[in-house]
């Protein structure tokens, strides 16, 4: 059975849960402690809520440090066994992005399996059991546009700010108009019945 602890951090209260093998899931501040360990259940399943073991220390100890600004790295071991094959080979490429550094979605689909695979990889950012340590914030659209977040916008702005990356990023640009909309009257151009 997984255990897991919720604490409250700067950000707010943070869920973290592990299983024999290493950190399994967190989940990201939130307002309440409710919310977080709803949150937690959701992503790991069953487990017991509780003080924290070593392993579960060890983690918010570093989580809390990286979300002061104090640490960049995390030394923890994890079990992303729950995560299809594709998945834990995302992840390892996530794993190994530097602080301070965004990667566009194509950018990791070259590196796990070729371009076409950009969307596949959108689907397994999102699945990351794990973010934070699992650095899935550091993914941006190809554009260099915000792209998006299973936390949430505000909180991947979050993150690129502390790690001070927000700056590179470029606005979103709006949708394309389409050419050929509904005609108006002349009448109604000129303003006259």
């Amino acid at each position: 059975m997984l255990r897991a602890t919720i604490f409250r951090s700067s950000w707010g209260w943070v869920g973290i849960a592990e299983s024999a093998k290493g950190i399994c899931a967190i989940s990201l501040p939130k307002k309440t402690r409710q919310e977080a360990e709803r949150s937690i259940r959701k992503g790991a399943g069953p487990m017991t809520i509780g003080r924290a073991t070593g392993g579960l220390q060890r983690a918010r100890e570093q989580l809390q440090l990286y979300l002061s600004g104090r640490r960049r790295t995390f030394t923890l071991p994890m079990d992303v066994r729950l995560g299809t094959r594709f998945q834990q080979r995302v992840w390892r490429v996530l794993r190994r992005l530097p602080y301070a550094s965004l990667r566009s979605y194509r950018w990791v689909a070259s590196r796990v399996g070729g371009p076409r695979y950009a969307r596949a990889v959108g689907n397994a950012v999102g699945a990351n059991p794990i973010p934070i340590i699992i650095p899935c914030h550091r993914i941006v659209a190809h554009d260099v546009s915000l792209g998006g977040f299973s936390g949430g916008l505000s909180m991947k702005q979050r993150l690129l700010t502390l790690e001070g990356t927000l700056a590179e990023l470029r606005p979103r640009r709006p949708p394309r108009r389409k050419l050929g909309g509904k005609r108006r009257s002349p009448a109604h151009r000129t303003g006259s019945a």
